[in-house]
């Protein structure tokens, strides 16, 4: 580790910072906006699907270009497409415009997470690589508690502007401002490897030059790789994801992308409206959120000092059932005493299990199509979030916060069992032999 690695993770994780900061604003937007955009289950069901609704075609679109063209220069397109389309939703004058325009920026999110674990996977030694990554979530999930904060302490209305919109504006000015020091950013050695061996082999150079190490000359990456276009019968074969050699592997991302968001963004995403359901005001339900979201950095800090101490396969068993166990708590509370600490909780291991399980995940493929198997199998969270709202607020109306915390709980235990069936071990083993 060097202080240019250093300087890559905080980059990239102040990119991330802002990614979080729109996810968040999904579910703490509805109580901002006008009564009228909000009128039914229906309309808030679809604010707060639509950015998700946007990372899901995101994430299945986009996702191959950063194996086709690059690393850095997809890390851009998507900083861009977002920070414009933020403002102008900021600008929206009806629900129907929101809605659009949140789906539109959407689609720039979709892209960039997988590619926050792709670019850091690729870019870390392999013995720090999970804490590493842990280090970047830690400073993007600080975003969480700071749309909490900013959402319950605002006035509704500054400068005869609602706080709503300069929360949006907050978002896109400051994703600009992390695109304009993204512009140094190298491009991934590996995936030049996979390209050009020479401008490979340059890359690393250039690299030990900027971290004032002498330049080795050589890159031990290289070989394992398969440097080039061309490829023999065996080698392309084991590079799509549902095959042979791929396809235990490509499963379990599946498994752990469709059951983990229950706890992430299920949980999350209801919260504000299961305490409104449960009788407390608006200003004290994004209070109480605002106290719970503190678990989202705690989660990333602690997570920095266990990612290389503890198998990466076992943090992501013990982490889901202990998430399944604290959301359920939380949605059976009745009392602030229970619902805050259940709360704190459940954001503080969801952090770590949905951390933890990227870091994972990314480890498990091959460069040449790492982007494109995170970004297909992100997707898969991405269509979760999108269904969930439609499914736990009815659900919420008719049956109460219990019955339907409790079935989530059940379906992100499930997540222990696959992992601990399908996962191999990964920590401080070099990307092309895990």
């Amino acid at each position: 580790m060097t202080r240019w690695h250093r300087r890559v993770l905080a980059v990239v994780g102040l990119g991330s910072f802002f990614n979080f900061f729109e996810v968040a604003l999904s579910s703490l937007l509805i109580p901002l906006l006008p009564a009228a955009w909000v009128v039914t289950t229906t309309d808030k069901s679809l604010l707060i699907s639509a950015t998700f609704a946007g990372e899901l075609l995101g994430a299945v679109a986009l996702s191959g270009l950063a194996d086709r063209v690059g690393r850095r220069r997809m890390f851009q397109i998507n900083l861009v497409a977002y920070a414009v389309l933020s403002v102008a939703a900021a600008c929206a004058q009806g629900p129907t415009q929101l809605i659009v325009l949140r789906f539109l920026l959407g689609i720039g999110l979709g892209a960039e997470l997988a590619l926050v674990d792709t670019y850091l996977t690729e870019l870390m030694p392999a013995a720090r690589r999970g804490r590493m990554l842990a280090n970047a979530y830690a400073l993007g999930m600080l975003a969480v508690p700071v749309a909490g904060v900013l959402a319950a302490k605002l006035p509704l209305s500054m400068a005869g502007i609602a706080s709503w919109r300069w929360l949006m504006v907050f978002a896109g000015s400051g994703a600009l401002c992390v695109y304009l020091l993204r512009r140094n950013l190298p491009e991934s050695p590996r995936w030049l490897a996979t390209h050009n061996p020479t401008e490979a082999m340059a890359a690393v150079d250039r690299i030990e030059e900027t971290a004032g190490l002498p330049a080795t000359g050589s890159f031990p990456a290289a070989p394992a790789l398969g440097l080039g276009r061309q490829r023999n019968e065996e080698t392309a074969r084991r590079l799509k994801l549902w095959g042979p050699d791929l396809r235990r592997r490509t499963a379990l991302v599946c498994l752990m992308e469709t059951l983990g968001p229950i706890g992430f963004y299920g949980f999350a995403s209801i919260a504000p409206l299961v305490l409104l359901h449960k009788g407390y005001t608006v200003v004290e339900s994004l209070s109480y959120l605002a106290m719970t979201a503190i678990g989202y950095p705690l989660g990333g800090y602690v997570l920095m000092h266990l990612a290389e101490r503890v198998q990466r396969r076992t943090l992501v068993i013990v982490s889901s059932v202990l998430v399944a166990i604290a959301g359920t708590v939380f949605g059976m509370g009745t009392t602030v005493w229970v619902i805050v600490p259940a709360g704190l909780l459940t954001t503080f291991m969801s952090v770590i299990n949905a951390t933890v399980s990227r870091a994972y995940g990314a480890e498990l493929f091959p460069t040449a199509v790492r982007n494109t198997a995170l970004g297909r199998t992100y997707s898969l969270s991405r269509l979760v979030a999108v269904i969930l709202p439609f499914c736990t607020l009815p659900a919420l109306e008719h049956l109460g916060a219990s019955p339907v915390y409790l079935a989530c709980g059940c379906l992100i235990a499930l997540m222990s069992v696959a992992v601990a069936l399908l996962g191999p071990r990964t920590n401080a083993v070099a990307l092309e032999d895990v």
